[in-house]
């Protein structure tokens, strides 16, 4: 019999029930118990709902309040000293590291102003995890015992899961070095944290776990052999341990064939790949798997929304029991479903013919026991038969075909992708009409969405105040950002985007081929959830998406303010893209689509025009060969045919976050200007690796993600240790991301010690 399994389910709430709460708790108006309370609700629903379902293998401590990462960077201790001398409890010290901390000093609690850790993407995901940061003095130990206290909560419910964890090579491999440990390579304490694993996992058999997930995902990259040796040793060790679950070693994301050999004979129970990103490696991976061991085939894809095609995964999974048997198979999603919208059924508005094209992660779950029964022979003919009439309905539907826009995109060319002239003559043309001071100033884009912003919206959306009323209270918000933003003194202003719901959604809703869920959210970072648009046909335009409020801003000030567009790959990446077409296309036609935007934005007199791309990194192909270069390639050429057809006085910006992009990609984007996420970076040489970059860059001196407000020393202080690399005439002064999330006083009081700080320097300079 063919067994079931998910590698981990979203912890949000069917209705983002851990966002309310959590930001509750965070302003002081829930209590830690009310905040416990609901996660332990979500927990238990979802343990319910997989078991309901007939799900064989159910994970546990697949839940956050915070990133799964941090979780067992506070498990091990792995807590820098800053975050320790101000006696926080467990669970703020992990909001501290996660999102930073700062209070006044109170009669029952001290003063505490810290920053947060770095956070990077996970993998070419969307999700962002926040990073482990190791020290010559970490010092490894067990605080508290999370995955056995949930493993517990759900047997007590009547549900045997299988715990989940970071493995500890992924654990190291994904960290960094603290500043003052820059000699430190984190795969070098190894030795001392497998004995903290063996620990938990004595726990957790002492506690009546059977099996264990630990998730190895770095063996879908590039490893050097020193990692892959870890990988053998760590699990040579662990898998020879007594009194410890059936281990199986998981991994996702890509293919893990390069790395092969560091899995042959390992003493695990067994191993999971992806076979929906990485189909190819079937066979190789199979001649891997020991005769004692299980083959966790992971077919229903965790990344994305397509319904599963039944009878295409069950001609897999039935070759994999024609080689191993059937006892030694189980049909499970390619990776956690925590990159999927929880319920489909939570989306009353959809079309009837698209949405059943869609799966969202309860539909998964049913999609994983559906292969299980098809291929141990149970009879679910009618669950296949509904399936392939809905997989052939959306390949023969006429929504997903626009022969106007196949055609364009059949005709760019390399004219199309070049901008008129080289940096130094647009410079030249561009200081001509700009005239900005040394260390110019500016924002990346949005700026905080209030309450008020949102019920008016809510309110428009309705249809309980009419279109000019709404236009109205956006014109009266894009005001005040204006007047704002003269009166701090910023040299090159932004409208704030009072009108946009989110930087993709926004133009997806003006760009025909996409659709829109109502409660199709996601987790990006901590509270912070999406709902990624999903593009289910060739996109184009109709007409302009952004101008109005652009020009509106422009004609109240005599300063420049920039138009604010989402670059095409991001809008690609920042979406649920097609399966049925490549993903080449689909950037070339949203490229095709803002350029005409970008082109009438400067029609109506726009100057300054930003795109923002802070997705291409994310979508760097994981592995470095013919694949990363093509796509680096298509992605560069998607943006300058985008940003390629205006004059040369208009001046070009991009931004970048939490990408750690090359210099050499960003150079191929000929953006006049890019900004980039900077101030978690504790590295000098990553200053270093831009001191030769032709164009300005901007980077960014603060935290958005954060509600700490850095002091105009502190901005000087980091201003300075950037100008010992970088040229200051090449320098732009904003911070790292958009405001949207951030409240107003915050943002404020940070703006305000920003442009004082490049003040300081422009008299500085004049001396």
């Amino acid at each position: 019999m063919v067994q079931s399994a998910i590698l981990g389910f979203p912890r949000i709430g069917p209705n983002r029930e851990l966002k309310k709460i959590t930001e509750s708790y965070w302003k002081g108006k829930a209590s830690v118990d009310e905040l416990l309370k609901v996660g332990k609700d979500i927990r238990a629903a979802n343990w319910k709902l997989q078991k309901e379902a007939g799900v064989d293998i159910i994970p546990s401590n697949d839940f956050s309040y915070y990133d799964q990462v941090l979780d067992l960077s506070l498990l091990f201790n792995v807590v820098p000293e800053r975050y320790t001398k101000y006696d926080l409890s467990q669970l703020d010290t992990l909001f501290a590291m996660g999102r930073g901390l700062q209070r006044k000093a109170t009669e029952t609690e001290k003063a505490v102003d810290v920053t947060a850790l770095e956070m990077v993407k996970w993998f070419d995901s969307n999700y962002h995890y926040v990073r482990p940061t190791f020290s010559h003095s970490t010092q490894f130990k067990l605080n508290g015992q999370k995955p056995v206290d949930e493993f517990l909560e759900a047997k007590e419910l009547g549900v045997q899961t299988r715990p989940v964890l970071l493995g500890p090579v992924s654990f190291l491999y994904l960290g960094k070095a603290d500043k003052d440990s820059l000699d430190l390579e984190p795969l070098s304490l190894l030795d001392k944290l497998l004995p903290l694993y063996k620990e938990i996992l004595n726990k957790l058999h002492a506690a009546g776990a059977t099996e264990v997930q630990l998730d190895e995902p770095v063996l879908v990259l590039d490893l050097e052999k020193s990692a892959q040796d870890a990988i053998r040793k760590a699990y040579e060790y662990l898998g020879k341990q007594s009194n410890v679950p059936k281990i199986t070693l998981a991994t996702y994301f890509g293919t893990v064939v390069p790395n092969l050999d560091a899995l042959k004979g390992l003493p695990v129970a067994g191993l999971h790949f992806d076979f929906v990103r990485a189909p190819c490696q079937f066979e190789k991976v199979l001649s891997v798997v020991d005769k004692n061991q299980t083959l966790s085939v992971g077919i229903v894809d965790g990344r994305n929304i397509w319904k599963n095609n039944y009878a295409k995964s069950s001609e897999l999974v039935n070759k994999a029991i024609e080689k191993l048997g059937a006892d030694r198979v189980i049909v499970a999603t390619s990776s956690s479903l925590l990159h999927t919208p929880v319920d489909l059924e939570n989306e009353t508005k959809l079309d009837p013919e698209i949405k059943d094209w869609f799966s969202f992660a309860t539909q998964k779950v049913k999609e994983v026991v559906v292969i299980a029964k098809n291929v141990s022979g149970a009879d679910v003919k009618a669950e296949l038969e509904a399936n392939a009439k809905s997989v052939a309905a959306r390949a023969a539907s006429k929504r997903t075909n626009d022969e106007a826009v196949q055609k364009r995109v059949s005709s760019i060319n390399e004219k199309m992708a070049t901008r008129a002239a080289p940096f130094p003559q647009r410079l030249a043309e561009q200081k001509k009409v700009f005239n900005l001071p040394l260390f110019p100033t500016t924002t990346i884009g949005s700026f905080p969405q209030t309450k008020d912003i949102r019920i008016n919206r809510n309110k428009f959306v309705k249809g309980t105040i009419s279109a000019e009323e709404y236009e109205k209270f956006i014109n009266s918000e894009i005001e005040a950002v204006i007047r704002f933003q003269e009166e701090v003194g910023l040299d090159v202003l932004v409208h704030g985007e009072p009108e946009r719901n989110d930087m993709v959604q926004y133009f997806g809703e003006k760009i025909q081929g996409y659709t829109f869920t109502v409660n199709g959210w996601v987790q990006s970072y901590g509270s912070r959830y999406v709902r990624p648009p999903i593009i289910v046909g060739d996109l184009s335009r109709p007409e302009a998406m952004s101008v109005k409020e652009s020009v509106y801003a422009q004609s109240i000030t005599t300063k420049p303010v920039k138009g604010m567009l989402t670059g095409p790959v991001t809008c690609l990446r920042w979406s649920f893209p097609r399966d049925d077409v490549d993903q080449k296309t689909q950037a070339l036609q949203l490229a095709l689509a803002l350029r005409d935007e970008v082109d009438d934005l400067e029609a109506a007199g726009i100057k300054v025009i930003q795109v923002d791309e802070p997705a291409i990194r994310e979508g760097l192909p994981l592995r470095a060969g013919e694949e990363r270069s093509a796509y680096l390639k298509w992605a560069a050429e998607a943006f300058r045919v985008a940003t390629s057809g205006v004059q040369n006085k208009t001046q070009i910006h991009s931004h970048f976050c939490y990408s750690d992009l090359d210099p050499s990609h960003i150079k191929a984007l000929d953006a006049d200007v890019v900004s980039i996420e900077f101030s978690k970076k504790d590295d000098p040489n990553y200053i270093a690796e831009f001191k030769d970059y032709p164009n300005h860059i901007g980077l960014g001196l603060f935290d958005i993600h954060s509600p700490r407000v850095p002091s105009k020393e502190e901005f000087i202080s980091k201003i300075r240790n950037i100008l010992k690399t970088y040229p200051a005439d090449k320098f732009w002064v904003n911070p790292d991301c958009g405001l949207k999330t951030r409240d107003w006083e915050e943002t404020k009081a940070s703006l305000t010690n920003m442009v004082a700080a490049a003040k300081y320097f422009r008299e500085q300079y004049k001396k």
